[in-house]
């Protein structure tokens, strides 16, 4: 084999692995960012890049699973946003009562989830029983739990309950907090669940081709309700961390959430069409995500310009499936 031959070969594996690729985007990114402020190479920095890492990759996490499958949820900022109001308004209500702040907090974290995953159940029956395709099914959703979220906290963040909650968001671990590292945790399962458990599997068929899957003896409708009430219980979970993380259930604490969460899959190499993506790539996306914001902000930089940053990362990674894809097809 000649020297390009073998260059060629080299750049080909290095295209392949989508997720060194993004490690190497990430570690540049850190190096350019330190290069301008000293300051960003902290471990204050690095904590807070985590802070802002966990809730976008709770929802970017569950988005995978629905993009994997072939649909798409617009919905997960605002269930973040409701769920946060939900929980708020039950915590206040039991510190009120005299309720201990670690119950109250246990309890509050079971209301967002619940409120999460009804929201996604919903979007499930919307798609398997009322035949919307996913796009308008969770535009609907998104646009009803932010307005229920307006009108049931009067469009002002519900404060009022246990003081403990904003604690836990002090990193102690490194640059990990309390929620930080129970984030990880719950990353890690889903991780597992997706490419050795066989809901996973049954995802990865759907998403590949829903005919040959329901051949197969898949029940696809019950697979896109696990799905979704998945995605709803993962940003009800980010919306409980927001109000640990503010003190507060704000009614638009997940504004825009799910573009980020769309963002981070696409970034980390999974395929709109579906059937394509790891949970590896999720997190390295989410990760670069929130490094953007918490870089641009510290050389002195618009974090508007964050938007800008995302495009050309989006594009990249749609460019490089393409180029992927075109490899294959000509190596046949």
């Amino acid at each position: 084999m000649s020297q390009v031959e073998t260059q060629t070969s080299t750049l080909k594996r290095l295209i392949g692995n989508q997720q060194l690729l993004l490690l190497m985007v990430w570690f540049a990114m850190v190096a350019v960012f330190t290069a301008f402020n000293s300051i960003f190479f902290s471990m204050a920095v690095f904590g807070n890049i985590l802070l802002d890492w966990a809730p976008v990759v709770l929802m970017a996490v569950g988005q995978s699973f629905v993009i994997i499958s072939g649909g798409i949820d617009l919905s997960v900022g605002s269930t973040v946003g409701l769920s946060g109001v939900v929980a708020a308004f039950q915590m206040q209500k039991m510190m009120t009562n005299g309720d201990n702040q670690w119950t109250t907090i246990a309890v509050g974290t079971v209301f967002a989830a619940v409120t999460g995953i009804i929201i996604g159940l919903i979007n499930g029956f919307l798609i398997t029983k009322a035949k919307m395709v996913p796009f308008i099914a969770t535009l609907v959703t998104m646009g009803a739990a932010a307005g229920l979220a307006i009108v049931y906290s009067g469009g002002a963040p519900v404060a009022g309950g246990p003081d403990k909650a904003i604690t836990l968001s002090v990193p102690w671990f490194g640059p990990f907090s309390t929620p930080g590292l129970i984030v990880v945790a719950i990353v890690a399962i889903c991780g597992l669940f997706l490419h050795l458990a066989r809901f996973g599997r049954y995802t990865y068929a759907v998403g590949s081709n829903e005919f040959a899957a329901r051949s197969a003896g898949i029940n696809v409708n019950r697979h896109y309700m696990k799905i979704y009430a998945l995605s709803g219980f993962l940003s009800g979970l980010a919306g409980m961390y927001y109000y640990c993380r503010l003190g507060s259930g704000a009614p638009t604490s997940g504004y825009g959430g799910e573009l980020d969460a769309i963002a981070a899959v696409v970034i980390g190499g999974a395929a709109l069409t579906g059937g394509v993506g790891r949970i590896t790539g999720t997190v390295i996306g989410a990760l670069i995500l929130t490094t953007t914001t918490s870089g641009l902000i510290i050389i002195g930089v618009a974090p508007d310009w964050k938007q800008v940053v995302v495009a050309i990362l989006i594009a990249a990674a749609v460019l490089l499936q393409g180029f992927k894809s075109g490899s294959k097809g000509g190596g046949k």
